[in-house]
C-alpha cells in the first residue's frame, strides 16, 4: 500500500516539475522577447 502511494506521488511530482520547468522557460523567453522589442522601439 505504501509503495503504491509513493509511486503515484513521485509520478505526479515529476509531472509537476516538468510543468514548472516549461512555464519557467516560456516566461524567460517572453521576457527576453519583450526586452528585445523594447530596445528596437527606443
Amino acid at each position: 500500500m505504501l509503495v503504491s502511494f509513493l509511486n503515484s506521488f513521485m509520478s505526479y511530482f515529476v509531472v509537476m516539475l516538468v510543468v514548472v520547468a516549461v512555464a519557467g522557460i516560456a516566461t524567460a523567453i517572453g521576457i527576453s522577447m519583450a526586452r528585445k522589442k523594447n530596445k528596437k522601439g527606443a
